[in-house]
């Protein structure tokens, strides 16, 4: 009978079966460093990119300041011309005023019915002072200066009947207060304050 020694063939064998696992094993820690450098290489160059994208978003920012600040300037400028245009209308309005006022008051006077004895304005309230041939004459004055530009409102104040004797003749004195372009109401306080309770 003839024996066979297998014992140097299964060494070679094992021998074999580790060199490939040890190169597949060297092959896979290979490929997972090429991986790993791969994506490390691909989140570096996105990362440049974002950085580069911050770059010229905080560049576009910077011209925006300027510009917003630049439009606050403006706004403030018109803002302050707008005021001035408003203060010499209002000077042109008080120096042309007047004149167109009493214009219109003039125009108001029935002929040879109304006599006016006084007028005088102050912070737009106007008080007209007079004599009239009767009441009717008054209420024709009075919706004359209603329809006038400058005039807003016009109320009668006093209305006497007085004897003229030397011409026997009855007529009317007669007092109104106007409300002129230039009026302005005055705004009332309101005191913000706890009233004490009575006990």
């Amino acid at each position: 009978m003839i024996r066979i020694n297998l014992l140097p063939f299964r060494a070679a064998r094992k021998k074999e079966n580790i060199k490939r696992q040890i190169s597949v094993y060297i092959l896979t820690l290979l490929f997972l460093v090429v991986l790993m450098v791969f994506f490390f290489l691909q989140l570096n160059g996105k990362v440049r990119t974002l950085r580069s994208e911050k770059a010229q978003i905080k560049k576009q920012l910077a011209t925006y300041a300027t510009t917003t600040q630049k439009i606050k300037k403006i706004k403030k400028q018109i803002k302050e011309i707008r005021a001035k245009l408003n203060i010499i209308r209002d000077l042109e309005k008080k120096k042309t005023g007047p004149v167109f006022l009493l214009d219109e008051i003039a125009m108001a006077v029935p002929k040879n019915r109304l006599w006016l004895r006084s007028l005088s304005e102050k912070k737009g309230l106007l008080k007209l002072q007079g004599t009239a041939m009767d009441n009717e004459t008054i209420a024709l004055f009075m919706t004359n200066l209603e329809k006038a530009d400058h005039i807003t409102t016009v109320d009668l104040q006093s209305a006497t009947l007085r004897r003229l004797d030397k011409y026997k003749l009855n007529v009317v004195d007669f007092r109104l207060d106007c409300k002129t372009y230039s009026f302005k109401e005055k705004k009332r306080k309101i005191k913000h304050g706890r009233r004490k309770r009575k006990r």
